[in-house]
């Protein structure tokens, strides 16, 4: 491992090393934190000295960022972050600050969520920027998760370990239909579902669509004649195909003017399912972080509201 000298780090190498990384180039850099050229070069020169790494290499006409770089990317930020708190005291301003939020979080839930969360950022915090994480399924590593993002939304809660949670909203799986298929009337008889071709669901980590695993252990099989790895691909394949499909009732709903679905009931005991906000430890007195689970608190009841309003 290289060593690094703590006492000769100057913290304006830390700010030309993030300009570097987000620019891929010296004179994009330069330009970002109001430095010449020379003067960028010489700090690149300086970092590539004490890190024992290009950082930057020439690719054709242009640069590009090496793996080390790359891996350093987060680190640099958050590390740059946690200073300004540090200097600026235990205080957020969501309409000035300009910080980068990081969510892990499954396609279905985000098609609910970031909507109204972008509503909300463009009104309290234009200069705010929110990155979604890929999905990882079952591949995620909770102690490797809470390094990279500041919130996890998902249904099984108890797969991030060290995490704080709190549960979100509410949603029940039902059954999506084309409003023009001879099937948009309620499939009353299990036989007629389970007879039905259909698409299936399999996110990236798992095996098979959860609506089958359960249907395994009640001894029972469906057609599956499709799996896609997204529920809105799905829910698009519905729309213009024969086929049925299993998935979460707020996204049926959500979609179901725009693509001309409908969403009925299962004719078997599926039960309902909660949607949680995770956060790591890191992240819990936050002032920023503290700050968008609230906003994301807020939009989680005014989903339960609307489902409340829509049985009455």
């Amino acid at each position: 491992m290289h060593d690094v000298n703590l006492a000769a780090l100057d913290l304006n190498l830390l700010v030309a090393l993030q300009a570097l990384l987000e620019e891929e180039s010296v004179g994009g850099a330069a330009r970002r934190v109001g430095r010449s050229q020379p003067a960028m070069s010489h700090a690149l020169s300086r970092l590539r000295s004490m890190l024992g790494d290009a950082i930057l290499v020439r690719v054709g006409a242009g640069m590009q960022v090496t793996v080390r770089g790359e891996a350093l990317r987060h680190p640099v930020r958050d590390a740059l972050e946690r200073v300004k708190e540090l200097l600026a005291g235990d205080t957020f301003d969501p309409s000035r600050s300009q910080r980068t939020f990081r969510i892990c979080v499954t396609d279905n839930a985000s098609d609910l969520l970031l909507p109204p969360l972008l509503a909300r950022l463009q009104r309290m915090a234009p200069s705010i920027r929110v990155e979604i994480q890929p999905w990882r399924g079952g591949f995620t590593n909770p102690t490797e998760l809470a390094r990279d993002v500041d919130a996890v939304i998902a249904c099984i809660p108890d797969s991030f370990a060290g995490f704080h949670r709190r549960r979100l909203f509410r949603d029940r799986d039902a059954c999506a239909v084309r409003r023009s298929h001879r099937a948009a009337r309620p499939i009353s008889k299990p036989e007629q579902f389970l007879n039905w071709k259909q698409v299936a669901v399999r996110p990236q980590g798992l095996f098979a669509d959860p609506v089958d695993t359960w249907l395994k252990q009640e001894g029972l099989t469906r057609n599956v004649v499709l799996t896609v790895p997204h529920y809105l691909q799905a829910l698009h394949v519905v729309a213009r195909s024969d086929l049925i499909a299993v998935l979460p009732e707020r996204l049926i709903r959500t979609y179901a003017s725009q693509l001309n679905v409908s969403a009925m009931p299962v004719p078997l005991d599926v039960g309902s399912f909660d949607e949680y906000l995770l956060h790591p430890a890191r992240t819990h007195t936050d002032t920023g972080c503290v700050w968008l689970r609230n906003v994301l608190k807020d939009i989680g009841r005014e989903l339960e509201s609307q489902s409340h309003e829509a049985r009455k």
